[in-house]
C-alpha cells in the first residue's frame, strides 16, 4: 500500500517552505498522560514502513502547488533517501509511562516533520493494546465501546492487535453510519455557533483520528453540512475540498524566537501567513512579535492561540490591536467545543471585531468525540515535538500551568528503574552514563531481559507499582537543558 506525500497536515508543507528541509532534526513522540501504556509494536520497522511506502507524483505536487504548498528543490531532495532516518525506540512489548520519549526520529526537517499525524496515530493501538492485555490478565471481556470501529480499516487495526496479544474471537461492532451521523450533528452545532456561515470554520482533525479511513468519513460529514477546508492535504484532493494550515510550534522553535520565525513565515511564501503565539509565551513575547510582524510592512495574516487562558489572551491581543490600528484574522484553535466557540462569540461582540475576521478551527470535537471508543488521541495527550535542529537543542514553553504543554529538549531517552530506590523513570539524553540499577530502555533490545529478570517487565506488574513511586524526573542533563533554554526565553 503506497502513502501520498501529501498524507499529511498543510502545515508541514508552508512550514518547509520558511524553513529548514534538509537541516537535520530530531523529534520524539510521548505521552502526556494516561499512565501506563504498553507498546504492541515494533516502532521503528513502523516508520520505515511509512516512509518507503511514501508516494510522489507530479499530480501531487501540482495539487500542492495549485493551493500554495509547493515543493522547493530543498523539500524534494529531503525526501529522497528515508533510509537515511535515525529512528530510536522502546522495544516492542515494553511499558512506558507519562511524559517518557517512546520514540525519536532523526533526518531532514522535512522529511522528519512530515510524518507526525502518522505517528500520532500511534496512540491509538498503544491503549488498545493496553486495555485488552489488562483485560486479558484480569480474565475479563474487553469493555464493549472498545471493540467498535469506525471503518473497516479502524476494524483491522483492532483484529490485528488483538491477534498479536493472542486473544481471539472477539466481536468488532461496525458503527461507519452512525459514526458519519453523529459528525455531521457535531458539526451543524458548530455552524449554528457561528451564525451559520460555514466559511468560519475549517477542520483540522487529522491527529484526531485512528486511521485514514475514519477522517474520509469525518470530511465527507463536514463537507456534507457544508464544511469545506481541513489540514488533511491529501484528502482535500480526494474529496474536492480545499487544504488549510501555515505555521506550528517548531517553526518557532527551529528559528528560536518569535519574532525571527514570523518574519519567515511572512517574507518567504505567498500565501497569508497566522502567526502562532503561545511557543514560548503569549502575552508576554507572542503578541508583540506579531504587532511588529505587522507593522513592518502591510499584509493580510491572521494570529493563532493554542495553550493557556486564551480568553484572556484574546481580549489583550484585541486592546493592542485596536490601539495600533490593526485588524488581524482571530484563528481559534485547541480543544474548541460549541459552549467555547459560544463564548468567543461574545467576546467577539464585545470587542466589536468583525465576524469575517474570526475562525473557528475543529480537530477532536468533529473526528474523535463522536466515536463510541473511549481511546481517543486526547485521553494520552499524544505529541510529536521538535527537540533538536542542527546539533540545538529545542522546546516548547507555552502557557500551562506546571509542566502543562512544555515538551523535552535534546534528543531524550528513556532509562528504567531495575531495583532499589529512586523514580520509576529518568528522562535522559542519549550521550550521557546511565545510572546505576536503570537499564537504558530506548534502542535497546536487550533490556526486556533485565527487566524480566527483576520482575518488571510485564505492564501487569508496572500497574501494582506504588502511585508514591511513579515519579519520573530528568536526569541532570536534560535538566541542565531545560535551564539553559528557560534562562534564554526569560532573557
Amino acid at each position: 500500500m503506497t502513502t501520498s506525500v501529501l498524507a499529511t497536515d498543510a502545515y508541514k508543507f508552508s512550514m518547509a517552505q520558511a524553513g529548514f528541509p534538509l537541516r537535520p532534526e530530531t523529534f520524539y513522540f510521548s505521552f502526556r498522560r494516561g499512565g501506563f501504556q504498553t507498546v504492541p509494536i515494533d516502532l521503528e520497522q513502523h516508520v520505515r514502513q511509512i516512509v518507503s511506502s511514501m508516494q510522489c507524483d507530479e499530480s501531487q505536487l501540482a495539487y500542492a502547488a495549485e493551493h500554495g504548498y509547493g515543493f522547493s528543490g530543498a523539500m524534494r531532495e529531503a525526501l529522497q533517501d528515508p533510509s537515511a532516518l535515525q529512528i530510536t525506540a522502546v522495544p516492542k512489548g515494553t511499558w512506558v509511562y507519562e511524559r517518557e520519549p517512546i520514540l525519536t526520529v532523526t533526518g531532514p526537517s522535512f522529511l522528519v516533520s512530515w510524518l507526525e499525524p502518522r505517528l500520532l496515530w500511534l496512540n491509538y493501538p498503544m491503549q488498545l493494546a493496553t486495555h485488552l492485555r489488562l483485560r486479558k490478565a484480569e480474565g475479563r471481556e474487553p469493555d464493549a465501546d472498545v471493540l467498535t470501529a469506525t471503518c473497516e480499516e479502524h476494524a483491522q487495526i483492532i483484529d490485528q492487535i488483538a491477534a498479536d496479544i493472542g486473544i481471539g474471537g472477539l466481536t468488532i461492532t461496525r458503527e461507519d453510519e452512525a459514526y458519519s451521523e453523529r459528525v455531521a450533528v457535531s458539526v451543524g452545532e458548530l455552524v449554528d455557533a457561528v451564525g451559520g456561515d460555514t466559511s468560519r470554520i475549517f477542520e483540522v482533525g487529522m491527529r484526531s483520528a485512528v486511521c485514514m479511513g475514519q477522517h474520509r468519513i469525518a470530511l465527507k460529514a463536514c463537507r456534507d453540512r457544508g464544511v469545506t477546508r481541513t489540514s488533511n492535504v491529501a484528502l482535500a484532493q480526494e474529496l474536492g475540498m480545499t487544504p488549510v494550515g501555515t505555521m506550528g510550534h517548531e517553526h518557532v522553535q527551529r528559528w528560536g524566537e518569535d519574532l525571527s520565525a514570523f518574519l519567515a513565515i511572512r517574507d518567504m511564501r505567498t500565501g497569508a501567513p497566522s502567526y502562532l503565539l503561545d511557543t514560548f509565551d503569549t502575552m508576554g513575547s507572542g503578541i508583540e512579535a506579531a504587532l511588529a510582524a505587522m507593522r513592518g510592512r502591510e499584509h493580510t495574516c491572521s494570529i493563532r492561540y493554542d495553550s493557556g487562558n486564551k480568553f484572556i489572551q484574546y481580549l489583550h491581543a484585541c486592546e493592542l490591536f485596536h490601539e495600533a490600528g490593526l485588524r488581524p484574522a482571530h484563528v481559534l484553535e485547541d480543544a474548541l467545543d460549541v459552549e467555547a466557540t459560544l463564548h468567543f462569540e461574545k467576546l467577539r461582540a464585545f470587542t466589536d471585531w468583525p465576524a469575517d475576521r474570526q475562525v473557528y478551527g475543529y480537530g477532536g470535537f468533529i473526528v474523535a468525540r463522536p466515536m463510541t471508543s473511549p481511546l481517543t488521541r486526547d485521553r494520552v495527550s499524544a505529541v510529536y515535538k521538535l527537540s533538536e535542529t542542527a546539533g540545538q537543542p529545542r522546546m516548547k514553553f507555552g502557557n500551562e500551568s506546571g509542566l502543562g504543554k512544555q515538551s523535552v529538549p535534546g534528543r531524550p531517552v528513556i532509562w528504567r528503574r531495575l531495583r532499589g530506590a529512586g523514580p520509576l523513570g529518568i528522562i535522559g539524553q542519549a550521550e550521557e552514563r546511565v545510572p546505576d540499577n536503570y537499564v537504558l530502555l530506548s534502542g535497546n533490545e536487550a533490556a526486556m531481559d533485565q527487566l524480566r529478570l527483576c520482575n518488571v517487565a510485564d505492564l501487569e506488574r508496572a500497574t501494582q507499582i506504588p502511585e508514591s513511586d511513579q515519579a519520573v524526573i530528568h536526569s541532570d542533563g536534560t535538566a541542565a537543558l531545560v535551564r539553559g533554554l528557560s534562562r534564554r526565553e526569560r532573557a
